[in-house]
């Protein structure tokens, strides 16, 4: 994401012109946007024409308008953005308060007004501008006769590409469909790989698999590499990395990324940082129930005791339409901040945002024990029984 200008007041009003680069620059976008936001952009509008004979004609025009946000959709597998609102800028084609859809484009600018930037967009604004936030890992969740190819970006897993093949079990004495339905499995595994993952911009493949799969499967691609001498595939060995998976679904990937090997590997992307936080929080909860909140309530009453150590939050829940709920979740924070505390947004996207979702969206890690809040919750039920 490239910016162009900033304009912000002191009370945090303000617009600010952005030009989104890549697909996930959409994702950041779709974050940014808000219900009541004002949205200006070029996009192409169908205009009826008449001519001086009477004619009516209609063509389509490219013209920018400004639009007062109503609703936002966004396609996380073709990453696009539609944008839908009505115009509340003088326009010689399209007249004040009539509807129209922007849909947003890469290396296209658009300006987006708001009232109020809180400090979860901006810093929002700022990791989608810095080119070291960019997708740098690929993974390949496999089982026998099933594989998954995803991209894992700092904000999103993205399924690349699904293969599914038949295989038939081994006979006593023949093997032969067995091993040849396996050889056509492991081919188009490796046509995926060649086809979705961009080497220059990945850093590492994770190969994960139960069994021996993944031995398998990396040593029929690399001798198929050196007989065809496909050079893309040599000359990126070392970025193969096998760890285990508990199968070849795109959850099982959770488990890939919690590998201490991958951890140590891919220790400066954000998605291992949140694998790893949901991970340690996983743990308090079992082995320290009274240092492991969820739900705001909770969350905020430990907040309260600057108890947070680590506060786990998803991206999802600033995306709120009730103003004030949303404000609610900034301002949380923005409190964890102050008083020392790490923040890591989770985006809803994620494998690992997707089970923070299933926690209310909101957990915290604390410092020290906060036992009060579990005695309350236990006193309250008992009173309500």
């Amino acid at each position: 994401m490239k910016l162009v200008r900033k304009d912000l007041e002191k009370d945090n009003a303000g617009q600010v012109t952005l030009i989104p680069e890549e697909p996930e620059d959409m994702w950041h976008t779709y974050n940014l946007l808000q219900v009541g936001d004002s949205l200006r952009a070029s996009t192409i509008r169908k205009v009826q024409t008449e001519s001086s004979t009477g004619s009516v004609g209609s063509n389509r025009v490219r013209t920018t308008l400004t639009l007062c946000v109503e609703a936002i959709d966004f396609d996380s597998q073709a990453c696009q953005l539609r944008v839908k609102g009505t115009n509340i800028q003088e326009n010689e084609y399209v007249k004040m308060g009539a509807y129209h859809t922007i849909e947003l484009e890469p290396n296209r600018q658009f300006t987006l007004a708001k009232k109020q930037w809180d400090s979860v967009v901006l810093e929002r604004i700022e990791q989608a501008c810095d080119p070291a936030w960019s997708a740098d890992v690929a993974a390949v969740v496999m089982q026998e006769g099933l594989a998954h190819v995803c991209l894992v970006t700092p904000s999103m897993t993205l399924t690349r590409a699904k293969v599914e093949v038949n295989i038939p079990r081994k006979r006593k004495g023949n093997c032969s469909q067995h091993d040849r339905a396996l050889e056509r499995f492991y081919e188009q595994v490796v046509q995926a790989i060649q086809r979705h993952i961009n080497f220059e911009v990945v850093k590492c493949v994770l190969v994960a698999s139960p069994g021996f799969v993944r031995e398998q499967f990396c040593d029929y691609m690399f001798q198929q590499a050196v007989k065809t001498d496909n050079k893309l595939l040599l000359e990126n060995r070392s970025k193969f990395l096998q760890v285990h998976s508990s199968s070849g679904h795109k959850y099982a990937l959770k488990e890939a990324l919690c590998d201490p090997a991958v951890t140590s590997r891919l220790s400066d992307t954000k998605a291992a940082g949140e694998v790893k936080a949901l991970d340690d929080f996983y743990k308090m909860l079992q082995h320290e129930p009274d240092r492991a909140f969820y739900g705001l309530k909770h969350v905020e009453k430990a907040n309260e005791a600057m108890a947070i150590d680590t506060l786990l939050i998803s991206d999802e829940l600033f995306r709120h339409q009730d103003v004030a709920t949303r404000a609610r979740y900034v301002k949380l924070v923005d409190s964890v901040r102050e008083n020392m505390g790490t923040v890591r947004i989770f985006s809803s996207l994620h494998v690992s945002g997707e089970q923070l979702g299933q926690l209310t969206g909101v957990a915290a890690i604390l410092r020290f024990p906060v036992a009060e809040l579990s005695d309350q919750e236990d006193e309250s039920s008992s009173e309500e029984d």
